[in-house]
């Protein structure tokens, strides 16, 4: 009987699978903490202690204040729940400029975010809620740049949001110098009477990856997604806490006041102690796991090029990018993406986001510069922390084999 070929994942950039350690702490809290951690028994009082760790773990891992996380059901939520403030924000009195003339509010982010930012604010826009603009990352390297923010700021501006790093292209955003010039901005601000800029990242594919330092970004907000750095399908917002001027951060539900009140809903204790479990792993083991991926994914991009030659482009790769992650482009092919991987029935990968599945050519490539003939042949490679070397010749195989059948 012949041996099923063992299936290779290269799609650690749609989701990652929990870690071992991860999957006991699950398991822990399953068993032992399935009380509820608002009861005041010792089993719920044993609940509430893993939140209470968790959050500190969460906080070790960004260099921040466990009283500035609050546990939120994923990404999507924590972007929504950060536009949401801003709006409001900015309606509750901050939006006054001159003679008690009032705007709408005007939000600042790129072109190439993903879609629980695009299309909160797209909606925006359609129900003349705020004023939003898109600014476009630079054509020859997929990277935002500092000038073109500023550019786009105005009177009514209340708030910045820019990935710290793209999922699809990996490029890493200067979101550090977008930070200082925005709180440089907020000083003259402050004096004009204007509506103070708030900063937020969508953090999700750089945490486990890069360094994520919030004092080092500068940002008031930043969006913890548990399943890119090997833990659950949970997240978790970082709201800095400001000693003179406080920052906003307004609930979309009301309830039972858990999470102080922001994040109301009885805890899922299970999910946060793992998600504290998957960023103290972070936290010990980052710089094994980058240089671990980065090996790995110059390998891989260095075995394409020798094997397709100029057959093939790496997307971005005049960019900072993302230890782990690479969209690349087969040329002199009559063959979409998604159909080069469908010929490659044991490569476990995606042409893009996970969630887009169109199969058209994507968007972000095209907005960072890649022809729409390039674009529409990428697929997108993005390693994990155990991805092997051996591995890699086997993918270039496939890929090899896909395509000479075109």
């Amino acid at each position: 009987m012949e041996l099923q070929a063992k299936k290779i994942y290269l799609d650690y950039n749609a989701t990652t699978p929990l870690a071992p350690e991860v999957i006991l702490c699950v398991s822990e809290a399953l068993t032992n903490a399935w009380a509820n951690p608002s009861s005041s028994s010792e089993i719920g009082q044993s609940a509430k202690e893993l939140i209470n760790q968790a959050r500190k773990k969460v906080a070790t891992m960004l260099n921040a204040k466990p009283s500035e996380i609050t546990f939120v059901s994923g990404g999507t939520e924590a972007n929504n729940m950060v536009l949401h403030t801003a709006l409001k924000y900015f309606n509750s009195g901050s939006g006054k400029l001159g003679q008690g003339a009032s705007l709408k509010p005007h939000i600042l982010t790129t072109n190439v975010e993903h879609d629980a930012i695009l299309l909160p604010l797209r909606h925006y826009e359609t129900e003349k809620l705020a004023d939003v603009d898109f600014v476009p990352v630079s054509m020859s390297s997929g990277q935002v740049l500092v000038e073109e923010i500023e550019k786009f700021i105005k009177p009514n501006t209340c708030l910045v949001t820019v990935m710290l790093a793209n999922n699809e292209t990996g490029v890493i955003m200067p979101v550090a110098e977008i930070s200082r010039k925005i709180r440089k901005l907020n000083e003259i601000r402050q004096k004009e009477g204007l509506c103070r800029i708030l900063i937020h990242t969508d953090a999700a594919q750089a945490i486990g990856k890069i360094s994520v330092d919030v004092e080092e970004l500068g940002v008031d907000y930043l969006t913890i997604v548990g399943h890119k750095f090997y833990g659950p399908r949970i997240g978790a917002l970082f709201v800095i806490e400001m000693a003179e001027d406080s920052t906003p951060l307004y609930p979309m539900f009301f309830g039972g006041g858990q999470e102080r009140g922001l994040r109301p809903g009885t805890e899922n204790t299970p999910m946060i102690h793992g998600l504290g479990c998957a960023a103290e792993l972070v936290s010990q083991n980052l710089q094994k796991y980058q240089e671990a991926m980065k090996k790995t994914r110059d390998l891989l991009e260095k075995s394409l090029i020798v094997e397709f030659g100029e057959n093939i482009i790496v997307n971005c790769d005049t960019a900072l990018r993302l230890p782990n992650t690479s969209s690349v482009s087969f040329r002199k092919t009559t063959m979409t993406g998604g159909e080069i991987l469908s010929r490659c029935p044991h490569l476990m990968a995606s042409t893009g986001a996970a969630c887009h599945g169109t199969g058209k050519p994507s968007v972000i490539l095209m907005a960072s510069g890649v022809s729409c003939e390039d674009a529409r042949s990428a697929v997108r490679l993005s390693v994990g922390r155990d991805t092997a070397p051996a591995e890699i010749e086997q993918i270039v195989q496939m890929l090899k084999l896909a395509l000479k059948r075109d």
